[in-house]
């Protein structure tokens, strides 16, 4: 009887003339994360996802978030340390805002320090791309559980679409991506957007704007490509929630916001991209040189975790002004013979530069959440701490691809890594000069990375196949800089991690039936943690984590798709001594690690025609998990759902969305600024959209 009336209410939403639609062909994905070279998604032995910019658009994916919302095992909230224009994504139950790599055109985006969300923006996007595990080889010492590459239409491409969209707490985005008319041989295109968001705390805000411009044109028997990109972003933060004991502090209204008066995360940043391809006689030679520069002003406090009842509270301050810069070349040449075998040959260079000074202070609140914390610059300076980092992660590699029949494919890459960090800190006290500090530091390491997979077909007939595919992975990276408002003269041991992971994918029922089940261990050395006590960054000795993904995606019809997937994640401290709430040693083998949950699941009704009436909805699951690494505060599991519903004419779309139906308000990410504090999932957000094709 449900079943029935199920398909009576899905009756309404979906035309009969879509079910009559009986031959789907299945689209052949290619993808380059994994190789750097365009490969057929099936024959990569890895687990790796692609979401197209068609299905982007389709769901009104604006944010990691809402975009990696059906990868199974992945999971990307938003919002964490470096604003509420970011987000913290994780991968085999790692939740941690430094551990993947993030790539845009092939470019590390953050360069040799973190990841820049912020600046990310998905207007123009092809298509994403998600390799779960490391890419020793392609992309060194910057990649370690997972990597996330968007892509852009080449120049002379683009989506063709302008849009504007009105939301609630008075938001407003949008967006325009065109392509721009050719000089001769030389083609362009640009892509422009900017927002405005408001949220349920109504100091919390975000504002930012974005162009890119992509030309390409023949050079020398090659091609030129060319990207500039400018991003503006000024972000208000919210307060995130402190823990007392075994819970979150009931004290805190959930939407106050104790941020001082002149709080704001602003970045104005720049990038060049030059790429440069030529077939020669040794094969397909690609030169890519990047350049990006950013200009940061972070100020913000946060509470102290030893609140009482009495009304107020005492908060930290840090009043910081940062710059960022980031170069990275990459050459390589592509040799293939006869179908067979193809060797890729190259070596490439990541420089970074960070300096910064945070003035600190301090400050009391009340707690209601009525009154607006005073100015940083009407404090006393209690110190001024700054930190002068260079990084340099050079590397020379070389990956064969080997098919010596129809079913098998093997891929094996060495690299040969060369790191190096100077690291300057310089400490001065407010109340007492004899305090003050200067140190520096530096570690350089020299280590190899390594890959080796397979992949066999075990049966193919028409559209369908079954392949199953193995492969081991061996990456580090060195620690990461967090560019808090503590004086952290340390460098900290670079992290290492060993994987192995075996799955099956393929197709079945004539194409229609996408399916990929993966299984993976990976044995962690050196996970960089906060001090629950002092926020400062640290080593934890050992973890493991271990689990496996599924995901398929079956076609009802030609514009009709159900999407599902499930992953099940144990992620442990195997040798790890932390401190508990009040400073005692706190031996967690055997725990897991915080925020990590056990359990991901979602479902997806994607029904996306070229004309008439479209909807989409997703249902994701996060379950339960941990607070502290003690595993004595616990979180519960939680469901979002985020709705679309709009209709189409040739050239116009009018669309619904819902964000965060349930309106949940879950702790999604952990501060390392803020001890023992915690970023809540925003609440829920209505949007109306018109949009229009070019």
């Amino acid at each position: 009887m449900r079943l029935r009336a199920g398909l009576a209410v899905l009756g309404l939403v979906v035309p009969p003339a879509a079910w009559a639609e009986q031959t789907v062909a299945p689209i052949e994905q290619v993808v380059v994360t994994a190789t750097r070279l365009p490969e057929p998604v099936d024959q990569i032995p890895a687990d790796i996802s692609v979401v197209g910019g068609d299905e982007l658009l389709a769901r009104d994916a604006t944010d990691l978030r809402s975009g990696l919302s059906l990868v199974s095992g992945v999971e990307a909230p938003p919002g964490g340390d470096a604003g509420p224009s970011s987000a913290v994504p994780s991968f085999w139950g790692l939740h941690e805002f430094d551990a993947f790599l993030l790539v845009v055109d092939g470019v590390p985006w953050g360069g040799a320090f973190n990841p820049a969300i912020p600046s990310l923006d998905l207007t123009d996007a092809s298509r994403i791309e998600i390799l779960k595990g490391a890419a020793p080889v392609m992309y060194g010492a910057t990649s370690f559980v997972g990597v996330v590459q968007m892509l852009h239409y080449p120049a002379g491409q683009a989506a063709n679409q302008v849009e504007a969209a009105y939301g609630s707490f008075g938001s407003w985005r949008g967006s325009a991506s065109f392509v721009l008319p050719p000089m001769g041989d030389y083609v362009q295109s640009l892509a422009v957007s900017g927002q405005t968001l408001g949220f349920a705390d109504h100091r919390e805000t975000v504002n930012d704007g974005h162009l890119l411009y992509r030309g390409a044109a023949p050079l020398a028997g090659g091609t030129i490509h060319v990207d500039a990109e400018v991003t503006l972003i000024h972000d208000l933060p919210p307060s995130p929630i402190v823990r007392a004991g075994d819970s979150l502090n009931p004290i805190t209204p959930i939407n106050a916001n104790y941020q001082p008066a002149d709080a704001k995360m602003s970045e104005n940043r720049f990038h060049l991209a030059l790429d440069f391809t030529r077939a020669t006689e040794l094969g397909e030679w690609e030169t890519l040189v990047s350049f990006a520069h950013s200009d940061i002003r972070d100020v913000r406090g946060f509470l102290r975790p030893d609140l009482t009842d009495n009304g107020s509270a005492n908060a930290d301050s840090q009043n910081q002004s940062r710059q960022i810069e980031d170069l990275y070349v990459d050459t390589h040449v592509a040799k293939q013979w006869n179908e067979t075998v193809s060797l890729l040959v190259g070596a490439d260079l990541l420089y970074g530069s960070g300096i910064q000074a945070s003035r600190n202070g301090e400050y009391y609140v009340p707690l209601d959440g009525l009154t607006i914390a005073p100015p940083t610059w009407s404090l006393h300076v209690d110190e001024i701490n700054s930190v002068n980092d260079r990084r340099l992660f050079a590397g020379q590699y070389a990956q064969v691809d080997w098919k010596p029949g129809d079913r098998l494919d093997i891929v094996a890459g060495l690299r040969l890594n060369e790191t190096g960090e100077q690291k300057d800190s310089t400490h001065i006290d407010g109340f007492d000069n004899t305090l003050d500090t200067f140190d520096s530091r530096n570690r350089d390491v020299v280590r190899l990375s390594e890959t080796l997979g397979a992949s066999y077909r075990l049966w193919s007939s028409g559209a369908d196949e079954g392949v199953f595919y193995a492969d081991y992975r061996d990456a580090f990276k060195p620690a990461a800089v967090d560019f808090g408002p503590d004086n952290t003269p340390d460098i900290l041991q670079p992290e290492t991690a060993r994987s192995y992971e075996a799955g099956f994918k393929g197709r079945a029922a004539d194409g229609r039936l996408q399916y990929q089940l993966d299984a993976f261990v990976e044995d962690f050395s050196n996970l960089v943690v906060p001090n629950p006590i002092t926020g400062d960054l640290e080593n934890a000795a050992k973890e493991r984590l271990e689990g496996a993904d599924f995901q398929a995606r079956y076609l009802l019809a030609r514009d009709l798709a159900l999407a599902g997937s499930f992953a099940f994640h144990d992620a442990r401290y195997t040798r790890f001594t932390t401190v508990d709430d009040l400073g005692n040693p706190e031996n967690v083998d055997g725990r897991e690690l915080a925020l990590s949950p056990r359990v991901l699941a979602a479902a997806g009704f994607l029904y996306t025609p070229a004309q008439g009436l479209e909807a989409t909805l997703v249902a994701n699951y996060v379950g339960h998990r941990w607070l502290n690494e003690e595993n004595t505060a616990p979180a519960g599991g939680y469901v979002t759902v985020d709705v679309t519903l709009g209709y189409r004419l040739e050239r116009y779309e009018l669309m619904l969305e819902a964000a965060n139906l349930t309106n949940q308000r879950a702790v999604v990410s952990a501060s390392e600024f803020g001890s023992r504090s915690f970023y809540l999932l925003p609440a829920q957000s209505l949007w109306l959209k018109l949009a229009a094709k070019l």
